[in-house]
């Protein structure tokens, strides 16, 4: 059976997508174990860092490159006639896994003011270095209904 992926209660970003939850699998927290989109166009974006036009990182922090990337994905989704709730695929790669679960409260706090409280199918996975000396890169994929 389908299960939203917060709890009772909690608003949940309209998804034209149908997220899958089964009851056999752990409850998600920030994700979704999968995601059937609707038929539409599909956008890939491609690895966004937080770095600027001129080259530079945002700051020393996991949280601060977090967002700037996650600003970077929506420029590019909007850019593409898409919005955050078109996604359904996430991908984060990170150079410290600790550090990004030490600090997941307010990487959640600046993934909820990009992309609301609607999670596509996410993956989480550290690396060893991200161009640019990065911290954070993330790719996704998003469906625009027809």
């Amino acid at each position: 059976m389908d299960r939203p992926v917060t709890g009772p209660g909690e608003d949940i970003t309209a998804s034209p997508h149908r997220i899958v939850n089964p009851d056999a699998l752990e409850r998600p927290s920030g994700y979704a174990h999968a995601v059937v989109p609707v038929q539409g166009r599909t956008i890939y974006v491609a690895g966004q860092t937080a770095h600027g036009t001129d080259g530079s990182l945002p700051g020393e922090g996991i949280v601060e490159q977090f967002d700037a990337a996650a600003a970077h994905v929506v420029i590019a989704l909007e850019a593409a006639g898409a919005r955050p709730e078109h996604l359904v695929s996430l991908q984060i790669f990170v150079t410290d896994l600790d550090g990004y679960l030490a600090d997941s409260k307010a990487i959640g706090r600046a993934y909820r003011a990009h992309f609301g409280r609607h999670f596509g199918a996410t993956a989480l996975v550290e690396v060893s270095r991200l161009a640019g000396e990065a911290k954070v890169e993330l790719i996704c994929v998003a469906v625009v209904p027809e």
